[in-house]
């Protein structure tokens, strides 16, 4: 499996994950989502816990809710998802789904290793329990699996793609908290575009990356929820001339949008998670791709075969270019305005990461 080695030290298995993106909320009782699903004959109870936020965030939450639903409607099987309002509602969430007997248990982003999960976890060694954007396992035992996702790959082609894009070779970013599972994104743009500077010979700007310490952020204190920073960075990003700006921070994105549409600039943005021309079509005008994370998948590939009868595996899934776990969105509104020449270089690019010859970020 493809993964990229980390500067921040984590011991057990490598992140490369992506974001833990969400909307915030006040602290609040856990409760469950009405979503518990009933279809066929299977009594297979699959259950999954949310990062702080909605599973209607249109981004992080909501793409690994996707994967549940499509496990309930294709494989028959029974549900239940329960909303976390703060990371207080973890350790909460976590046992109530033990105590309904739920046959595995999704815990969705970087969140989690706040040290609830491994308590839960190692409390009841007969659960078995997936991690989304796994940071740490080492103090975990078998019934963990981590899901991680190389985030580099398919954010260096959005680089690229970016800085080929622009007209003014000004492009931005920014996240919406400093942690691992969001830098990735950023520093895979930041050298995907400065592969384009080689590439053309053309000097290219990528304003907010966290490189060389350096990078942009909101408020973290807000958990993503910080719509008033979000604009005030894309509005200093487009005067400082960037056309192309890559918001890594869950629902925030719909900040930047309403900064680039109120300017009048003729500016786009790079949306994450999942092709939010697609969630949010109102922006499809002026989205120029999405770096899809695709839980939706992978929590499906995880309890399919679960689901039929196999043993739970605590053997890791990296999401990958080569697997499909990631990928750049269709260019939607834009594919006429993309080249076949850069649409090649994106395909020649896209075959040198999976076959090793291209590293995304460069080990530290």
């Amino acid at each position: 499996m493809n993964s990229i080695t980390r500067k921040r030290g984590l011991t057990g298995l490598v992140l490369v994950g992506a974001s833990t993106l969400m909307l915030a909320a006040c602290a609040a009782p856990p409760a469950a989502d009405s979503s518990t699903a009933a279809s066929g004959d299977s009594d297979y109870l699959a259950c999954m816990v949310s990062d702080e936020g909605s599973f209607n965030d249109n981004s992080f939450n909501e793409a690994a809710k996707d994967g549940l639903d499509k496990a309930a409607s294709e494989l028959g099987i029974q549900t239940q998802a329960l909303e976390s309002s703060s990371t207080e509602d973890f350790g909460p969430n976590l046992q109530q789904l033990v105590d309904a007997s739920c046959n595995v248990i999704f815990a969705v982003g970087f969140n989690f290793s706040d040290g609830s999960l491994e308590e839960i976890a190692n409390a009841n060694p007969d659960s078995d329990f997936v991690w989304i954007d796994a940071d740490d396992i080492s103090g975990f035992g078998d019934n963990l699996k981590p899901i991680n996702y190389s985030m580099d790959q398919s954010s260096y082609l959005a680089g690229y793609l970016a800085a080929s894009y622009s007209t003014t070779k000004v492009i931005g970013t920014y996240g919406g908290l400093d942690i691992p599972a969001v830098d990735v994104f950023m520093e895979g743009y930041y050298y995907g575009a400065k592969a384009y500077e080689t590439d053309s010979g053309t000097p290219v700007t990528v304003l907010g990356a966290p490189v060389d310490g350096a990078g942009t952020f909101t408020d973290p204190a807000t958990n993503f929820g910080d719509t008033a920073g979000a604009a005030s960075i894309t509005q200093s990003q487009l005067d400082a001339g960037a056309d192309v700006v890559f918001p890594v921070a869950g629902g925030l994105f719909a900040s930047s949008a309403q900064v680039i549409t109120d300017s009048g600039k003729d500016a786009v943005i790079i949306g994450v998670d999942k092709d939010i021309a697609v969630t949010s079509p109102e922006l499809a005008p002026i989205v120029l791709t999405s770096v899809e994370k695709r839980m939706t998948q992978a929590v499906f590939d995880v309890i399919e075969p679960l689901a039929g009868g196999e043993e739970f595996s605590n053997e890791p899934y990296i999401g990958t270019l080569e697997n499909d776990g990631t990928a750049l969105s269709d260019f939607g509104d834009f594919d006429s305005k993309i080249s076949d020449d850069a649409k090649a270089k994106l395909d020649e690019l896209k075959a040198g990461i999976i076959d090793g010859s291209i590293v995304p970020v460069p080990a530290s």
